[in-house]
């Protein structure tokens, strides 16, 4: 299993904080935001890990994170020219990829899940994440059958079926390379990762499982200081429980 860490774009929705460096290098709270995905792939098991970046502050991160031997793991950049959909990922990581399956994390998401069995258990086809949510027209949003199966997703709906959103955490085999290949640019010029989604779900291949712990994508003012309150919360109770 490849890890890819998605931190390119341009982060316009958290100007001016992003007029000089990457979102995901924003602070939250004592670590930098790229620290937490980074650590949901290491926990899972993930040793070698690609990390697509902006080409304006490539040299920021490879400056922070060096080549992974500091977090026991083996790290290769690559430049995200311009930001034209999450799943150009898996265009841009293909020779990373190779023959072997991947988890792909957005950078700007952190999970307070441990999601080592999700991803060691996993076999075929595609496994997404979806947690319920006040605001899911903000996101991809899944829809399920009397029995928790996944009936459709879509994104950004004005009217969503339902309240769980799709969460920053995808899990594919290698036949995601050439479906993203043949995904055609949606309305916003984008190579939607939902349409990615729903080519397994035509399949029958698609495994929608549930986050348990809290979710946050730190995207928006609201939701950067919801995580640093959250991540302080958790750091002062940790210390509290060792002195």
């Amino acid at each position: 299993m490849k890890g890819i860490i998605l931190a390119g774009g341009s982060g316009t929705r958290l100007r001016p904080l992003t007029k000089v460096t990457s979102k995901q290098l924003l602070p939250i709270y004592n670590k930098p935001m790229i620290y937490f995905p980074l650590q949901t792939l290491l926990t899972a098991g993930i040793k070698e890990i690609m990390i697509i970046v902006a080409p304006d502050h490539a040299g920021d991160f490879l400056k922070l994170l060096g080549s992974g031997n500091e977090f026991g793991c083996k790290f290769t950049y690559e430049v995200q020219d311009k930001p034209e959909g999450l799943a150009q990922a898996f265009i841009i990581g293909a020779n990373f990829i190779q023959d072997d399956q991947v988890t792909l994390i957005l950078g700007d998401n952190i999970f307070e899940d441990n999601f080592f069995d999700a991803i060691s258990s996993f076999q075929s086809g595609g496994r997404i994440f979806a947690k319920q949510v006040p605001d899911p027209e903000r996101f991809g949003v899944v829809d399920f059958d009397e029995n928790k199966k996944a009936i459709s997703i879509v994104e950004k709906p004005e009217q969503p079926k339902s309240d769980y959103a799709v969460t920053g955490l995808y899990i594919y085999d290698n036949s995601v390379i050439q479906k993203a290949r043949a995904l055609q640019p949606s309305p916003r010029g984008e190579l939607e990762i939902t349409d990615l989604n729903n080519k397994y779900l035509e399949e029958g291949s698609l495994d929608v499982a549930f986050v348990n712990g809290k979710w946050l994508d730190t995207g928006t003012f609201e939701s950067l200081h919801e995580a640093i309150e959250f991540i302080r919360a958790k750091e002062l109770n940790t210390t509290n429980e060792n002195n």
